[in-house]
């Protein structure tokens, strides 16, 4: 029998590792790409953060190198990078086998990484361009909500605050007014603005400074006032700081004053109940991200403007063309594309219904009546004209402000199709029309069906969508680690740079694959 025979076994041995540790990474690993990346960044910005004196400092590019490789990796915790930097080959090589604590990574990424991360991602997306993997001439747009590091029960609404001010304010100025009058004070001119907490501060001083110097003995009375200034001063203050930072929100957390209260699609109660998040924006080509914005309106269609606007801004220049879904499509935003030379392939919020046999045939509907340009009239399905009556003018929550005629029927008490027709009371029907919203909409309805509109539909869904889907579902982040608006931004945009540089690293592996294929 022949003698078995094993490999030589020690773990004490010091050659055990090679004289360079790079030498365990293959030539072809993605860490060399990030590698490669991060050293044709330019992180001025960063170092200019550095006062210089004191004890050494880790290398700012270093840090940059194990953070973004991390999270890579699907790793966004300090305490797991650490861990990392102890164990793993890849982050030895790249730290150089330099072993930072958890803390050294937050404080980095908190008051250093923050404020220039909206840089680097810029950066990395002109790599992009430079290797021909987006043109930046089309964007693909879409959101999503993305829970905040907040605590869902502590939310603080618009309107409950503004009722609880009005209230305080009736209660306090039938306090004061009675006291006034008791004093024979000056009765104030009260206009039905609230009184600040200023005022009533001052006002109630007024009051007791009169009540001792007069001797006034009404201890009811002086019980009342005092109360006033000692929990209802307070109280209106309080009411002040929160609609102040509210400001044009309809609610905010009291653990993270910027995000806002919306309804996630992650509802594990399935109750519709709202949480704490931001309004995540983004714009792809070629299932990279392009641009980022977040957001504290949970409607999407308000987003649109100031994001293509920010898009402007970061590469000065604008997309020739947008496609977006029906979220996005309004007279307001149609506008501001068309004014910015860009071909809108956006949907409304009636274009899928509009194209139904159901809704085509109902010859009912303003939509399907017959127009008069010329003499600017309707025509109903019994002949009875809707003539022009007036103009109106509406504005939008967003503050935009359109232009609606509308037309009269002369009387349809005796029309034999009026049940069909209308449900209102009257006894003629009354239309409202936008013609420019309407003209928008054929306008966008002719680019959507188009061939090339249909190409971009079909694109739409596999682009901003499956971007979504990767970073929320693969790569596991469904939630902001930071809390306000500013560490937040930052986070996501680690995030999206994260995602082009793991999507660049398929991407040439897939051209290297087919290189040595050819």
């Amino acid at each position: 029998m022949a003698k078995v025979v094993y490999k030589s076994y020690n773990q004490n041995d010091s050659l055990l590792f090679p004289h360079c540790i790079g030498d365990f990474i293959p030539e072809n690993d993605p860490v060399r790409v990030l590698d490669a990346i991060v050293e044709h960044l330019d992180i001025s910005a960063i170092e200019a953060t550095y006062k210089g004196g004191g004890a050494s400092s880790f290398a700012p590019r270093m840090l940059l190198k194990v953070i973004l490789y991390a999270y890579l990796q699907n790793v966004y915790s300090g305490r797991k990078m650490e861990a990392l930097l102890k164990r793993d080959v890849n982050f030895m090589w790249l730290s150089g086998m330099q072993r930072t604590d958890f803390n050294t990574i937050n404080l980095f990424r908190k008051s250093r990484l923050a404020d220039v991360m909206d840089d680097i991602f810029t950066q990395v997306v002109q790599m992009l361009v430079d290797a021909k993997f987006v043109s930046l001439e089309v964007q693909y747009i879409d959101g999503t909500k993305i829970e905040a590091n907040a605590n869902k029960y502590t939310f603080v609404w618009k309107k409950a605050t503004k009722t609880n001010q009005d209230k305080l304010d009736l209660k306090v100025k039938s306090i004061l007014r009675e006291a006034e009058r008791v004093l024979n004070m000056e009765l104030k001119d009260e206009t039905d603005n609230v009184m600040t907490a200023d005022e009533m501060q001052k006002r109630t001083d007024e009051i007791l400074a009169q009540m001792d110097e007069k001797g006034i003995s009404d201890k009811k009375l002086r019980r009342e006032v005092t109360k006033v200034k000692e929990e209802s001063v307070p109280k209106m203050k309080e009411y002040e700081e929160k609609l102040e930072i509210v400001g044009e929100r309809g609610s905010y957390s009291k653990t993270d004053n910027d995000a806002t209260f919306m309804r996630m699609k992650e509802d594990a109660m399935n109750n519709g109940q709202t949480k704490p998040g931001y309004n995540v924006q983004i714009a792809t080509e070629n299932q990279f991200i392009t641009n980022y914005g977040l957001y504290h309106q949970a409607n999407d269609q308000g987003t649109m403007i100031p994001f293509l606007k920010s898009f402007s801004e970061r590469y000065g220049t604008q997309s020739t063309t947008v496609c977006a879904d029906s979220g996005y499509g309004s007279e307001m935003n149609y506008e501001y594309m068309i004014s910015e030379q860009i071909t809108p392939f956006v949907k409304y919020n009636m274009f899928h219904a509009e194209m139904k046999r159901k809704r085509r045939n109902n010859p009912f509907l303003i939509d399907n009546m017959f127009y008069n340009k010329g003499l600017d009239f309707y025509v109903c399905p019994m002949g009875q004209h809707l003539e022009f009556v007036k103009q109106i003018k509406e504005k939008s929550d967003l503050g935009y402000e359109s232009t609606k005629s509308v037309y009269r029927a002369k009387d349809c008490s005796h029309c034999p199709l009026r049940g069909m027709c209308y449900k209102g009371k009257a006894n003629r029907r009354v239309i409202e029309v936008n013609h420019r919203n309407n003209e928008l909409r054929a306008m966008a309805r002719e680019l959507l069906t188009s061939d090339e509109g249909l190409m971009h539909r079909s694109r739409r869904p596999i682009e901003p969508e499956a971007v979504f889907g990767q970073i929320k579902y693969d790569n596991h982040f469904k939630r902001f680690s930071y809390r306000g608006k500013r560490l937040v931004n930052a986070e996501f945009a680690t995030i999206a740079v994260a995602h082009n540089i793991r999507k660049m690293i398929s991407k040439l592996h897939s051209l290297r694959s087919e290189a040595v294929v050819g």
